[in-house]
């Protein structure tokens, strides 16, 4: 079977890709969503993006709810896909395409 970006649509939501973005850059993201769907279909695994997903929402969560909390963000949403958007909206959010292409000038 081939998967295509339509079968990362069909997987996953737009924040849920973007949070995802915060762990794989955006330069490699289709390739490597792809890349995963073909090795869970071959394994019989079939959540592999919304694991992917919550692996990542964990580290965002721990990284960015202490700096929230520090700008006085009140409240601190609970749920997932709120919590999301208001990090990703954050002045100081950096996904990883823009941490990397900042690294590699330093």
């Amino acid at each position: 079977m081939s998967f295509t970006t339509d079968d990362i649509d069909n997987a996953v939501t737009t924040v849920q890709k973007n949070i995802i973005k915060e762990c794989i850059s955006s330069e490699i993201f289709d390739g490597d969503m792809i890349r995963r769907l073909q090795w869970a279909y071959d394994e019989g695994y079939p959540n592999i993006l919304v694991d992917k997903y919550n692996n990542c929402f964990k580290r965002i969560k721990k990284k960015w709810e202490p700096v929230l909390i520090a700008d006085g963000v009140e409240p601190i949403p609970t749920n997932e896909a709120e919590f999301a958007v208001l990090v990703l909206a954050h002045e100081g959010y950096k996904d990883r395409a823009t941490r990397d292409d900042e690294e590699e000038y330093l």
